[in-house]
């Protein structure tokens, strides 16, 4: 079993993702893509209580404490394929198991049932607010109690552990209704779930580390996460929205504001993956790497859309980023088996952007001038090596030191005598038209003795 656990702000986004999902099919059949089978905490038992007892149940306690601003809690129970027709009663007890272990026993949740997914899930909806006004803490709950509580649960039930699953069966958590997002196939409230629908599978599977990253596995599904311009409203506020778009990659029609959806993927909430992902993506690092140099084996001199042929083959996307002049200038592989997402220059020089232009032929792309001319960082170091190697023989030799100093004081003053032009050959020659600078040492002692003078008379009047 895989238990997921996110707090949101929004009770009525949460409520209303799984609610919607009981009026709606998802085969000829007529099968439902969700069933209420269990509820606690309510007046009423869970066949005689209608939407509006559910949510109003809910918000009466949420409306005892207004400064707490993560106030709802949507869980996921997700079983391995093999446990798919786990009687209603089994599935009670497990939810019921997992609410005491998680300190939610006493609050009021719903237990939602989906069928569309190709795994058994359970989603379960509640609130932290208690009936005393006081939120329950929500720090870690992932870590510290969710898993625990999982954990045990499997024991206790017999169920397929979570672990031994990814390991020899390779668990999946991949939702069948995952397809592309297409304007013109969906109405507003379609679009949303539809993007719903790609975020579900993407956020909690994949591993990513950046906003760019992200987009590199949601464009395989037509999905942008957008920050807007850097003058805008969104960017300034720290927003962000969800759109579709074609398969150019060209903005379509209306924008949904990351707040609206029942997970709430914000920024902030993006962020926190970004940093937690960070330190996992290690192992799958050389595969992508050995897949590429493969295909350059099998292949020499392949070019660009070969490549990306190559790898796709192996269940790795590389995503090119193209400028206006045709030019590539960054690359984001996506292996879609593995489930991770690596920035070209990650996995080394050999896979970044530059090279891989490079080692591909035949292909229509630029040479920049950090390839044509050795790196701007490279040459710093080079300098910096240089001018500290220097430093070192002078200090040794103080002999040297002294000759290096009159050398330079001899270049400095011929500098100041001769102003020269800089020709693009690096030749240099008087400049004609500005006559030779008067240095003191040129002025006879007696007229400097002078004009001393005149100046101390004009201190004294």
């Amino acid at each position: 079993m895989v238990a997921r656990v996110i707090p949101t702000r929004s009770i009525r986004n949460v409520f209303h993702y799984n609610e919607n999902k009981l009026s709606l099919t998802i085969d000829e059949k007529g099968t439902k893509a969700a069933t209420l089978i269990h509820s606690s905490g309510f007046a009423k038992d869970t066949e005689a209580l209608t939407q509006k007892d559910r949510i109003k149940t809910l918000e009466k306690l949420i409306s005892l404490n207004s400064r707490t601003k993560y106030n709802t809690l949507h869980i996921s129970l997700n079983f391995d394929p093999s446990e798919k027709n786990m009687p209603h009663e089994k599935l009670r007890q497990i939810v019921d198991a997992y609410m005491v272990k998680i300190g939610f026993a006493k609050q009021p949740y719903l237990v939602y049932e989906h069928n569309d997914a190709d795994h058994p899930h359970l989603h379960i909806v509640t609130t932290n607010i208690q009936r005393n006004s006081k939120a329950i803490n929500l720090h870690y709950i992932g870590r510290d109690r969710s898993e625990p509580a999982r954990k045990q649960i499997e024991k206790d039930f017999n169920l397929v552990v979570a672990e031994s699953a990814r390991l020899k069966q390779g668990f999946k958590l991949k939702p069948v209704n995952a397809t592309k997002v297409t304007i013109g196939q969906h109405k507003m409230t379609g679009l949303k779930r539809a993007i719903t629908n790609v975020l579900d599978h993407v956020l909690p599977n994949y591993i990513y580390t950046s906003l760019p990253e992200l987009n590199a596995v949601l464009s395989q599904y037509n999905v942008l996460a957008d920050r807007g311009s850097e003058h805008s409203r969104i960017y300034k506020n720290q927003g962000l929205i969800y759109r579709a778009i074609d398969p150019e990659g060209k903005k379509e029609g209306v924008y949904i504001p990351a707040s609206d959806f029942y997970n709430q993927p914000t920024l902030a909430v993006l962020q926190e993956n970004f940093l937690r992902n960070a330190a996992l993506k290690q192992p799958y690092k050389l595969r992508v790497k050995n897949e590429i140099d493969m295909a350059f084996k099998r292949q020499p001199g392949l070019a660009l859309d070969e490549l990306t042929a190559a790898l796709r083959k192996e269940k790795i996307i590389l995503v090119a980023r193209i400028n206006d002049a045709g030019q590539l200038y960054g690359v984001t592989y996506v292996d879609n088996e593995k489930r991770c997402v690596f920035n070209g220059s990650e996995l080394g020089k050999n896979y970044s952007a530059n090279e891989i232009r490079r080692r591909c032929a035949g292909n229509n792309y630029h040479v920049t001038n950090q390839q044509q001319q050795p790196d701007l960082q490279e040459q710093k170091t080079v300098q910096f090596h240089q001018q500290h190697a220097d430093h070192l023989s002078r200090k040794k030799n103080p002999a040297k030191r002294r000759e290096k100093a009159r050398s330079s004081k001899k270049e400095s003053s011929l500098e100041r005598q001769e102003p020269a032009l800089k020709l693009d050959n690096e030749l240099s020659i008087p400049a004609a038209s500005s006559p030779p600078h008067t240095h003191v040492s040129d002025v006879p002692i007696e007229l400097r003795t002078e004009s001393k003078k005149k100046k101390r008379k004009k201190i004294k009047r």
